[in-house]
Parts: C-alpha cells; sequence; structure tokens
C-alpha cells in the first residue's frame, strides 16, 4: 500500500509556472506508475501526464505538451510536476496516482488504471 500527498499548488498569473511534487510512502515506490490528473469544476478527471515505474516512459495530454513536465525520483520517493506557460484552463484540482505495475515500461492513462490517489492540490490561473 501507498500514501500520496500532493504539494505545490497555488495563485499564479498566466504565463507564470508552478511545481508540483507528490510524496509517496513505503519502500516499494519504484515499482509503481505514476500518473498526474486534474479535474476542474464540472468536468471529468483528466490526464495531466504520466510517467512509468524506471522514469523511462512518459505521456502528456495535448493540452500541455510542450509546457509540462513530469519526472520522478526514486531514490526520494517522489513525482514532481513542473508547470510553465500557465494558462487560466489549467485551473484545476491536481491529483497525484499510482498503481503497482510489474513491467518498467508501462505507463497508465486512464483513472480507472489506478488504485491509489492523493488528496488533491489546487491550481488557480489568474488571467
Amino acid at each position: 500500500q501507498v500514501q500520496l500527498v500532493e504539494s505545490g499548488g497555488g495563485l499564479v498569473q498566466a504565463g507564470g509556472s508552478l511545481r508540483l511534487s507528490c510524496a509517496a510512502s513505503g519502500r516499494t515506490f519504484s515499482t509503481y506508475a505514476m500518473g498526474w490528473f486534474r479535474q476542474a469544476p464540472g468536468k471529468e478527471r483528466e490526464l495531466v501526464a504520466a510517467i512509468s515505474r524506471s522514469g523511462g516512459s512518459t505521456r502528456y495530454a495535448d493540452s500541455v505538451k510542450g509546457r509540462f513536465t513530469v519526472s520522478r525520483d526514486n531514490a526520494k520517493n517522489t513525482v514532481d510536476l513542473q508547470m510553465n506557460s500557465l494558462k487560466p484552463e489549467d485551473t484545476a484540482v491536481y491529483y497525484c496516482a499510482a498503481r503497482a505495475v510489474s513491467l518498467s515500461f508501462v505507463v497508465l492513462t486512464t483513472p480507472p488504471n489506478y488504485n491509489y490517489w492523493g488528496q488533491g492540490t489546487q491550481v488557480t490561473v489568474s488571467s
């Protein structure tokens, strides 16, 4: 079992940057595929970025490609999301998610694939 705690959210002006971090408990973090999702009011939870357990494979939503970067440090049990050139439409609650996988290159891109979730962190981008 793993517990996830997000941090780094806040209020930023359009064009600015934020870095979200997700800290995971447990000794088996390197066996988990990780994802960042977001949910805006009245909308479904959607993929932002996902990363394989090795860190060698990543996926991004088209809306954030070229602006966001996902990375992980298996020695520190963390996965980060660097968000640049933020837009008002990036405003949402951002969630970190995890699922244990057997293959190092697997990337999971939909919410039902994940069985562990953090509590979320609010990101608000003002225009």
